[in-house]
């Protein structure tokens, strides 16, 4: 089992810049995991901000590619999200997630949800 618990999040203000961090514990045993951050908003499916996977190869949702970065500690078993030149659509509840990598490249995870691991969520609202 993983364990995983965000902080970081809070309001800003557009162009502004918060920092996500997330940290693991436990081990998911058996296939590949990648550590990514994903956002929700009400009424919308989870999406995929940021991928990242063991060699530190990293994967971004287009609405975000030059202005977040996904980056780990693996000493410290910490994932982080730097979000910088935040916008209003940015504004979401914030998900630290463990899926499989053979979403990697997709910004995707299992179906079921049983295979993927998330933290409790923090909420980032950008005003405008």
């Amino acid at each position: 089992q993983v364990q995983l618990v965000e902080s970081g999040g809070g309001s800003v203000q557009a162009g502004g810049s918060l920092r996500l961090s997330c940290t693991a514990s436990g081990s998911a045993s058996g296939y590949h995991y990648c550590m990514g951050w994903f956002r929700q908003t009400p009424g919308k499916e989870r999406e995929g901000v940021a991928l990242i996977d063991s060699a530190g190869y990293t994967n971004y949702a287009d609405s975000v590619k030059g202005r977040f970065t996904i980056s780990k500690d693996n000493a410290k078993n910490n994932l982080y999200l730097q979000m910088s030149s935040l916008k209003p659509e940015d504004t979401a509840m914030y998900y630290c997630a463990a899926v499989y990598c053979a979403f990697l490249r997709k910004l995707q995870y299992s179906d079921d949800d049983s295979d993927n691991y998330w933290g409790q969520g923090t909420q980032v609202t950008v005003a405008s």
